[in-house]
């Protein structure tokens, strides 16, 4: 019987703590330690660190292109006067992995045929903005010439 009296006044021990809502029981354990709350307190005030952002395969890179980047300039973040003017893409259902093929650019200057490109996979890859698309200089050559053909005649 006394062993029966035990377990009962240890469950009603336990009960009555429950009783109480969470909040409360964490107020009283916070205001307990001041100290606590002091470190949590600054912790909170300093700016938090910001995520480093996961760098980009080619594919991740060329997906918010106009036509997956074709024609475009990419090289690899450490890579320096190299980069590569995408020629053809082939992609995997996932969208982030697949081959790639390009006319590689040295110093400016290009190379004689696509060749495929290496580590399209690794994690490092950015996009050239200041590097013209070879179509779209062609194009503004040939509608520079004719805007100073027609203006030409206009003036005379």
């Amino acid at each position: 019987m006394a062993m029966a009296m035990g377990t009962k006044l240890a469950t009603f021990r336990s009960y009555s703590l429950l009783r109480f809502p969470l909040s409360f029981i964490r107020t009283l354990s916070t205001s307990a330690s001041p100290s606590a709350s002091v470190s949590s307190s600054a912790a909170s005030e300093s700016p938090k660190k910001s995520k480093r952002r996961k760098k980009k395969n080619l594919f991740e890179v060329a997906q918010f292109l106009p036509n997956w980047g074709i024609g475009y300039h990419m090289a690899k973040t450490h890579w320096k006067e190299v980069s590569y003017e995408i020629t053809k893409i082939n992609l995997y259902k996932d969208g982030r992995h697949g081959k790639a093929w390009g006319i590689a650019y040295k110093n400016g200057l290009p190379a004689n045929a696509p060749k495929k490109i290496s580590g399209v996979h690794k994690r490092c890859w950015r996009y050239l903005p200041d590097v013209v698309k070879a179509s779209e200089s062609s194009q503004n050559l040939a509608n520079s010439t004719n805007n100073d053909l027609k203006v030409e005649p206009q003036a005379s």
